[in-house]
């Protein structure tokens, strides 16, 4: 009896072993909506003159590849009236301007036409302080004290209601890792921020970027964030659609996705000791 048992169990054990099987859910996929990728990051330190714009559509949930946009026109333009043409690299659904002109707090506006319609934005570009020089390690750090951490730190202007965009890039993180954070607890005082992660080691390079942001992308940014998921990368497939500043004149209704950012960005590269 006892042997019969065992047959029993290990063919059991077996049998759910071979019904093992991956089960891709046939999901319906909506019409594909417009993506509109307008980052004008101005590094510290750069004119800010060269800067791009990225045209996409949605895609399936399981599809990994985005089809670029090509045949737009595309302009920003400033309070004054100047204008800064953007033009495509043939078939990329990129384009770029090179003569492009960042000055922090200024308004400037985009506008797309393609396909006969009307997409605009308005926004203003926001200053950032400096990384300061100081960034400490710790070998012992992150909730558990088994994680390489680095704390770096950065002025806040107490003049002002400030907002920040943290991206810090490593070779241990499959995506950039991301934090949107203001200085509601923090006005004029010297902020701080921290990464950390279990599988740093000596030698690896962290590029840490600071970047200004208005209240309304801040908002928007914490949105997408939370729409993503915890651990996932703002830019993944999303489970939920969060709509940016962008506004379809012709049709309203035919929204497109994405945002209209001007942002000054401070970069600070950091080697794992």
């Amino acid at each position: 009896m006892k042997n019969i048992l065992k047959y029993l169990i290990v063919s059991c054990c077996f049998f759910l072993l071979s019904c093992t099987k991956v089960i891709e859910v046939d999901l319906a996929t909506a019409e594909p909506k417009l993506v509109i990728d307008a980052s004008i990051d101005w590094v510290k330190g750069t004119t800010g003159n060269a800067q791009k714009i990225k045209l996409s559509t949605t895609t399936g949930y399981y599809s990994t590849v985005f089809p670029t946009v090509s045949g737009a026109d595309i302009v920003i333009t400033t309070a004054a009236n100047t204008v800064f043409s953007f033009i495509e690299n043939p078939g990329t659904g990129e384009y770029s301007c090179s003569n492009f002109h960042p000055v922090i707090g200024e308004t400037y506006t985009l506008k797309v036409v393609l396909n006969g319609e009307i997409y605009t934005a308005t926004e203003t570009c926001m200053g950032v302080p400096d990384i300061e020089n100081k960034i400490e390690q710790n070998n012992t750090g992150g909730f558990g004290g088994d994680e390489v951490e680095i704390k770096y730190y950065y002025q806040d202007n107490g003049n002002e209601e400030n907002h920040y965009l943290h991206r810090i890039v490593s070779p241990v993180s499959t995506f950039p890792d991301y934090k949107a954070k203001d200085d509601e607890k923090s006005q004029g005082k010297l902020m701080q921020e921290y990464f950390s992660d279990k599988e740093l080691k000596a030698g690896d390079k962290i590029n840490i970027r600071l970047y200004g942001i208005s209240k309304r992308y801040y908002d928007y940014f914490r949105k997408l964030l939370a729409a993503a998921g915890a651990g996932n990368g703002p830019f993944q497939t999303a489970p939920g659609s969060v709509r940016g500043n962008i506004i379809n004149q012709t049709h309203f209704s035919n929204f497109a996705y994405g945002y209209f950012r001007l942002s000054e960005v401070a970069a600070k590269d950091y080697t794992i000791q």
